[in-house]
């Protein structure tokens, strides 16, 4: 094994909790120690600290995050600060997705909702002043996210206005509850069209930003415990199915896009949320149609309730911030203990 020789420090030391022989130095200090194109600029607090592994047989140089105390502000759960990041929310205008990009706002994430509705939800104004003393804002953009050249346009428009794209929640989707028998071709291709190939175009539409501008940006699909179980009292093969699919999917964009290119680009975390039941105005609608999926659905989970679109705020931040940096190809189940029994 090489011998390692620890680099004298130029800057500030590292913490004493790193067991590894490690050195943070400033980014314009680094000239001349290995091979450069590894490097990439990694922001805390608005400088860029990077760690040094010198291996003196090979003249090779790792870099690594730095995240001991000394290069961090003192700002709590900074792992979970997006100030100064662009992210994008498909399905933004109402539900689950309209709360979701709510809750990277607040966290100080530029967020642009996307979504086909003429306008977002009664409570969008609200919002847009509720966020903006954490630093955060949200934007709001008509498009049909299976329309792909318009999808694209305005990925790309919001990505190149700020020269960066930090994140993706694609959480656009549409129910159909159908016996399997009366399913006609058309129903299944329209449904697999939005909570499939939509999810796909707009993760693909996000991915071609991020690695234009070598933003090592984070990806979360919104898929549902409905990937992993058929719902007890209703049903939605085509549904069921195709949040399955988004489950695969987000799987292989992981493992295609996670590693970091020799240019810089790529380092493309993926990772889905299935959710179990909760109260959204697609859910709503189940109950006026079968009055007793309600009782049904409280008395198949562990808490004995349903949940509500602000349950999953926490989630998101985690999985589009630092906080999650080494979680790819991964699905958290959020169903209240419905799919653990």
């Amino acid at each position: 094994m090489a011998a390692r020789r620890v680099l004298p420090s130029l800057a500030r030391t590292s913490s004493s909790r790193i067991a590894a022989p490690l050195t943070a130095l400033p980014r314009r200090q680094l000239t001349g120690l290995g091979d450069q194109k590894k490097w990439r600029r990694y922001q805390s607090n608005g400088a860029a600290a990077i760690k040094i592994h010198y291996e003196e047989q090979t003249t090779r140089t790792t870099i690594v995050p730095d995240f001991s105390r000394n290069t961090l502000d003192t700002h709590r759960f900074r792992e979970f600060d997006l100030s100064g990041g662009v992210y994008i929310v498909t399905g933004g205008a109402r539900g689950l997705g309209f709360c979701l990009a709510e809750a990277l706002a607040e966290a100080g994430g530029k967020v642009h909702c996307l979504d086909i509705l003429p306008n977002p939800d009664h409570a969008w104004s609200s919002a847009q002043s509720r966020v903006a003393p954490f630093g955060g804002s949200l934007h709001y953009h008509q498009v049909n996210v299976t329309d792909q050249p318009a999808l694209e346009a305005i990925v790309a428009r919001i990505a190149d206005d700020r020269g960066r794209l930090d994140g993706l929640i694609a959480a656009a989707g549409k129910q159909l509850a159908k016996d399997s028998l009366d399913h006609t071709i058309e129903d299944a291709q329209w449904l697999m069209n939005i909570n499939y190939t939509g999810v796909f175009v707009s993760a693909t539409a996000a991915a071609r930003q991020m690695l234009k501008y070598k933003s090592h940006g984070s990806i979360c699909l919104i898929a549902s415990m409905s990937g992993l179980v058929a719902n007890k009292g209703l049903v939605c093969p085509i549904y069921n199915s195709s949040k399955a699919a988004v489950i695969q999917l987000a799987r292989n964009l992981a493992m295609e896009w996670g590693r970091v290119r020799e240019d810089g680009s790529g380092g493309i975390r993926v990772n889905c949320i299935s959710p179990g039941h909760i109260l959204t105005p697609m859910v709503q609608a189940d109950f006026k149609r079968q009055p007793d999926l309600r009782e049904l659905w409280q008395k198949e989970n562990m808490l004995g309730r349903l949940s509500t679109p602000e349950e999953f705020k926490g989630a998101a931040v985690f999985l589009l911030s630092r906080a999650s940096s080494f979680m790819t190809g991964g699905n958290l189940v959020i169903d209240g203990g419905h799919t653990a029994w």
